[in-house]
């Protein structure tokens, strides 16, 4: 922006070397300015009352939310129940209440003016991660990850141990037991329950069961116990830390939930009540980033496509109401098709997601 007198020194030599033969847009050139430029200045007193853009009142864009519109946005995402969650979260369960203030990025935006972006949670902000393969699920009961992870006790030197069996395709939990030691006569115990339970009997083709290498999933007692019940099993590759990455941040988001006492458990029971607590937790009230923010319990009994059509009904009615505050398409609710385990070609996904069309 040029100030009045510095406008009025350029147009003085600007005229100045008009008189002495310069062409005028040449002259403006060697100014600075556009010849269109000097012509507004003169036209519209550009010269005695200088830039007025910084003092014109303009009106107010359509898409602005209101003063009230904005308090409401900060004051649900202060709310006791969403304290620990990112508004990725947020938005997604306001929608299915049928309850919708802004968009996302909307969200983030007021936060970040209200000083209020810092990382929710005790987890470490997330890094950007490679897809998950070999394996692809496009329907619960097909692809199961499962994994043992240490519990700490009061005591130091013990620990309890947590066993987690988890579907690949909804990220439902579907076994899960605690125990003493870790032995493989849990783990095929844990797997004829979880079979039972979830009616693998019924099923004419048997899911897959990936986990480690580790020595107690690769028991005798417990591929017996597969091979009895038809379970075909799998295994990471060797010096691959993450091919059961899928069970590995089913941990990492277990030990980080607020209520995993820092210094340990009491003891057995203490550590059977948290897993049940925290097993309710992730499947039923848990809005998964994975699998468009519906909870794995809804996933898995299959109620995730009337959910995400119910907030794609939504936000085509707040776009309505309120057009101009969208550029675009509204957001994607689509539901998530076929779910791979570790890196694959893009042939490989699009061919199941072409078989679960079909079905």
């Amino acid at each position: 922006m040029i100030g009045l007198e510095d406008r009025q020194m350029k147009v003085r030599n600007i005229e100045v070397a008009q008189r002495a033969g310069a062409r005028l847009d040449a002259a403006c050139k060697v100014a600075g300015i556009t010849l269109r430029t000097l012509q507004r200045w003169k036209r519209e007193e550009g010269l005695v009352r200088g830039d007025l853009r910084p003092t014109t009142l303009r009106p107010r864009p359509a898409h602005t939310l209101t003063e009230a519109e904005r308090r409401a946005v900060l004051q649900v995402a202060n709310e006791a129940r969403f304290a620990d969650l990112p508004p990725a979260r947020i938005v997604p369960m306001l929608a299915d209440e049928g309850v919708y203030l802004a968009s996302e990025s909307t969200f983030h935006r007021l936060l970040r003016e209200a000083g209020q972006t810092t990382h929710r949670g005790r987890a470490k902000a997330p890094t950007a991660s490679r897809p998950p393969s070999t394996h692809i699920a496009t329907a619960p009961r097909q692809v199961w990850c499962w994994d043992m992870t240490y519990l700490p006790a009061t005591v130091a030197g013990r620990w309890f141990h947590l066993y987690l069996i988890l579907d690949l395709y909804s990220r439902k939990i579907v076994g899960w037991e605690v125990h003493e030691t870790d032995a493989a006569e849990h783990a095929a115990h844990l797997v004829r329950r979880t079979a039972l339970a979830e009616g693998i009997a019924a099923l004419a083709d048997k899911p897959v069961l990936h986990g480690d290498n580790g020595a107690t999933l690769k028991a005798t007692t417990v591929l017996a116990m597969l091979h009895w019940l038809g379970i075909k099993p799998s295994y990471s590759r060797p010096r691959v830390s993450d091919d059961n990455a899928y069970a590995e941040a089913l941990f990492r988001t277990a030990k980080y939930r607020p209520e995993f006492p820092a210094r340990g458990f009491e003891d057995l029971e203490a550590a059977r009540s948290w897993a049940s607590g925290f097993v309710h937790w992730y499947n039923v009230e848990h809005r998964h980033s994975g699998i468009r923010y519906v909870s794995p319990a809804q996933r898995h009994a299959g109620e995730d496509h009337a959910i995400l059509a119910a907030r794609h009904a939504l936000y085509a009615s707040a776009r309505a109401r309120h057009p101009a505050r969208w550029t675009g398409r509204t957001r994607d609710w689509s539901p998530i098709t076929a779910v791979t385990l570790n890196p694959e070609r893009e042939a490989v996904v699009a061919m199941g997601n072409k078989q679960q069309m079909a079905a």
